[in-house]
């Protein structure tokens, strides 16, 4: 398998889930450029990452990857436990994640496409992040008494771990929200997400936030 990433990008949530089934994979660091290229849009149209290709099967979408990995390694238990609503569970959250929290990011990330007027920028990603912050406090809740979204590890984590990230990085305040922290801290101290940080970010990246 190939895992075809942009650092910062959600496909780091694929990359942790590789590295947590322990398949054999091959990361494949992509840039603004390399994406656009004619080679690249040949596999992929769309031009986006994540990008995992499985042989002679190739695969976009945040969701549709995660879920392929999880059934593709049931024993992972990656997908809930093994019963129709173990699996929704988890559905649940991950489309949550993917439509709702993810998509509230936009405006902040890329205000050109949802306006033309340059002054605007400031108001509009402003009130962007106050909708991420909603969404941030229903997912705070959700962990209350649980290490995981569901209550055991799955798919969805690696995707929430990826839009604390962002939050972050986007000046979004979690200093309140004690269960997304605790969660944050759980994930940066698994040896498998460091291992997928590494490849992506670097180490010393990794040493800034242990």
């Amino acid at each position: 398998m190939k895992l075809y990433y942009f650092p910062g990008a959600c496909s780091l949530a694929g990359h942790i889930v590789l590295e947590w089934i322990a398949s054999p994979y091959e990361p494949v660091r992509m840039s603004l450029q390399s994406i656009k290229t004619p080679d690249y849009l040949a596999i992929n149209p769309g031009g986006t990452v994540p990008l995992l290709t499985h042989g002679d099967f190739t695969l976009t979408e945040n969701v549709a990857i995660l879920g392929y990995l999880g059934d593709l390694y049931p024993e992972s238990g990656l997908l809930g436990d093994g019963t129709p609503r173990g699996r929704a569970e988890v559905m649940r959250w991950l489309a949550f994640l993917n439509s709702d929290v993810h998509k509230a990011f936009k405006p902040i990330f890329v205000p050109k496409r949802f306006l033309d007027d340059a002054d605007a920028a400031g108001p509009l990603a402003e009130k962007a992040r106050g909708h991420v912050r909603h969404y941030l406090e229903r997912l705070d809740e959700q962990l209350e008494d649980r290490e995981w979204l569901t209550g055991e590890r799955s798919v969805a984590d690696p995707y929430l771990f990826v839009l604390i990230r962002w939050a972050l990085s986007k000046g979004i305040d979690i200093s309140d929200l004690d269960n997304l922290r605790a969660f944050r801290a759980r994930m940066y101290e698994d040896p498998a997400v460091q291992r997928a940080l590494a490849s992506e970010e670097g180490e010393e990246s990794l040493k800034s936030v242990l």
